[in-house]
């Protein structure tokens, strides 16, 4: 075979290919075997009549043309990797000549290409994390959080007031006419909640049962932005109870036995959390700083074929959550345009970070071990609630439907942006650098503990050899 490469732009390439004809003979033999298996020749059992008979029957410019789909794939894989092409998106066939006996084959398709580019030295990267650490402030908030899960409600006879809970009834109208679905009775409300309509919490304050008042406010739903009267009438106030943080509090809402505990589990919790933030953060910023720092022409058919399908994908998902691409767009307040533009800065952000991640992974010569493919397939399988007795379905659902690749993708990406992470410059809001074990927290400790496991193991198969020798 032989092939060539012709540059058409930064992020195409043209590939011409010639496949000597002796070099189709596997292509041939299989088009031959997969036809006689369909024909039926008298005198003939399935699949055993010859060449000859089957060139008389349908032509021999008939198995020829079979044959041409896998010796393209084949022999384009072949120049795709001799040629050392990093082909992105799926490359079309832009001419193709038939299969003649005794003639080399030839074909030519376009693809796109993984642009060249130079990577950043990563040491320049300058990032700064705003995660913080935890006070007694945010222990306090979160306790306050956690008395707020068992608190309880209980009617007064007074006015409402901005927390309190009031169970109210509306009814919308215009012009003197109500509004088709403006009713609604019984409904429990936060005061100060902001969560219905502008003008309620305000007109609400003040208020005690029986009380009803008319507000001008804007509806929303299908009127969305249509200014109504709004008859208010509350029916019961009701106010929140909060129980005493004390030790009672403690061992009713936790596993702990007094406050004092309770507290330094919440420190505890939080403290672990913030550095999990923080993690996440500095991996965050230092990719968007690395994106930054390249100059990356992305290749426009790739990215239109992509936007395209995530569309496509998204579509589906829209109709079984709002039944139509239009009621989607008035629950979520965008236009057809501003959908369609975040959808194509994400796919081409994505893309950015895939091309950039993956050059990153192929310099460093990143494999993902079989031990972190295993972890994050069982991960995700418990994420997705399978069945321990599933298990192995889910494994060969996602081996057949490429799942298995793509996870593998993925952890090779989040490989290469921990190369980056490592070196690059990370500070805190105080200026002070983060630590290997602030950016990996926890991570020293589960690789000491393997170690140990494995030293362990190492012991106690050389106690039993020596057990043997004796």
């Amino acid at each position: 075979m032989k092939s060539t490469v012709e540059t058409l732009s930064p992020t195409r390439v043209r590939l011409s290919v010639e496949v000597p004809f002796e070099e189709l003979a596997p292509y041939i033999n299989e088009a031959y075997k997969s036809v006689g298996q369909q024909i039926r020749v008298p005198g003939f059992r399935p699949g055993k009549a010859p060449r000859q008979v089957i060139d008389q029957r349908i032509g021999r410019d008939s198995v020829y043309a079979q044959a041409m789909d896998p010796a393209v794939q084949a022999n384009l894989n072949k120049a795709v990797t001799e040629n050392e092409v990093n082909a992105l998106g799926r490359p079309e066939l832009t001419e193709v000549k038939p299969i003649e006996e005794g003639k080399p084959f030839e074909f030519t398709v376009e693809t796109d290409v993984t642009p060249k580019f130079e990577l950043p030295d990563f040491a320049s990267l300058k990032v700064t994390v705003e995660a913080g650490d935890v006070t007694e402030e945010d222990v306090d908030k979160d306790l306050e959080s956690q008395r707020l899960r068992f608190s309880s409600l209980k009617a007064v006879e007074r006015p409402a007031a901005d927390g309190d809970f009031v169970q109210i009834d509306l009814r919308a109208t215009q012009n003197g006419e109500e509004v088709e679905g403006g009713s609604v009775t019984g409904m429990s409300h936060e005061v100060g909640s902001g969560n219905l309509l502008d003008g309620l919490d305000e007109a609400l304050v003040g208020m005690s049962a029986g009380d009803e008042k008319t507000i001008e406010s804007t509806l929303a739903g299908e009127q969305e932005g249509e200014n109504a009267q709004v008859e208010v009438k509350v029916t019961q106030v009701k106010e929140r109870e909060l129980p005493d943080l004390d030790d009672d509090f403690a061992e009713m809402a936790s596993p702990y036995d007094t406050l004092e505990e309770l507290r330094t589990a919440t420190r505890e919790r939080l403290e672990n959390q913030g550095r999990t933030a923080k993690a996440n953060e500095a991996r965050t910023k230092t990719l968007e700083a690395l994106i930054e720092a390249v100059e990356l022409p992305l290749p426009e058919k790739t990215v239109t074929d992509e936007v395209e399908h995530t569309r496509g994908h998204l579509l589906e998902q829209v109709q079984q959550v709002a039944g139509g691409f239009e009621e989607y767009l008035q629950m979520v307040g965008k236009s057809a345009e501003e959908f369609d533009q975040e959808l194509r800065d994400d796919v081409e952000s994505n893309l950015r970070q895939s091309i950039v991640l993956g050059q990153i992974a192929r310099e460093r010569e990143l494999e993902v071990s079989g031990e972190l493919m295993t972890a994050e397939v069982v991960r995700q399988a418990q994420q997705r609630g399978v069945p321990q007795d599933q298990f192995q379905r889910f494994v060969d659902e996602l081996r057949t439907n490429g799942g298995l690749q793509q996870i593998a993708a993925s952890l090779r990406q989040q490989l290469a942006l921990e190369e980056v992470v490592k070196e690059a410059s990370v500070v805190d809001a105080s200026g002070t650098e983060l630590s290997e074990e602030d950016l990996f927290p926890g991570r020293a400790a589960a690789e000491a503990e393997a170690a140990g496991d494995d030293e362990g193991d190492s012991d106690e198969s050389e106690d039993r050899d020596a057990e043997d020798r004796n």
